[in-house]
């Protein structure tokens, strides 16, 4: 009898266990799977919202639009003086809480080939890139257009979510998709490339193109380096 208890006992121990280990193998997962819903939700939210306040407020909107336009052309004007660093520059060139938009999401970043969705917000800050991926200050905004070039920026991952963890999932002729207040622009991957981290002038605008760049730390987990993903769009250039 005594033996049979102890089984028992041994037993439920060793099963405690086995449960608590696949607990700590599973978490990070969980967490993904979570952080997955949750910004599938945000981005719903975010599309019902664009169509609501383009009928509500269409002028605010249309003068958003206008303001990141004249961005993008002040940055070809100046020759993009200010940019340095990838992660150098954090502030938003852009308040979008002054449109109304106080959770201060610009859009949406897809990657099928990657299986992410992320939002996207403006400036590459810690608070920002903790949420999702940021536009880099000192890059064009998220709207296209013929001589422009964000700068899509995104850690390599955090327990709750992959960020741009597995981005050398992406190869040549991928497509990538950015979700702004307006519309959903389609972008290939045209060229990889991996730089150190004061090669800034490979980030910079390309005359006459219409271009999104990722750019994250390589190699992972250290981040003596970037890897970068040039992106084209794939409709016709405005």
């Amino acid at each position: 009898m005594k033996k049979v208890k102890k089984r028992r006992k041994l037993f439920i121990f060793g099963l405690i266990l086995l449960l608590i280990g696949c607990g700590i193998l599973l978490y990070p997962h969980i967490l993904q799977l979570f952080y997955g819903i949750k910004t599938g939700i945000m981005s719903r939210q975010f599309e019902e919202n664009m169509e609501s306040v383009q009928y509500t407020d269409p002028e605010k909107y249309t003068h958003l639009y206008e303001v990141m336009k004249k961005y993008n052309e002040e940055l070809i004007e100046n020759n993009q003086e200010k940019l340095m660093d990838p992660y150098a520059y954090e502030d938003p060139a852009i308040r979008l809480e002054e449109y109304g938009i106080e959770d201060g999401i610009a859009g949406y970043i897809r990657i099928p080939a990657m299986g992410i969705e992320l939002p996207l917000y403006l400036g590459a800050n810690e608070e920002n890139m903790s949420k999702g991926a940021a536009q880099l200050t000192e890059t064009s905004m998220p709207i296209g257009g013929k001589n422009t070039n964000m700068a899509v920026v995104a850690h390599r991952g955090y327990s709750y979510a992959k960020m741009f963890r597995e981005i050398e999932k992406l190869k040549i002729g991928d497509e990538i998709f950015i979700t702004n207040l307006w519309e959903t622009m389609t972008y290939k991957v045209e060229k990889i490339e991996i730089i150190s981290p004061d090669e800034i002038n490979k980030i910079r605008i390309q005359e006459g193109k219409d271009m999104v760049t990722l750019v994250t730390c390589h190699p992972y987990p250290h981040n003596y380096q970037r890897y970068l993903v040039y992106c084209e769009r794939v409709q016709d250039v405005k």
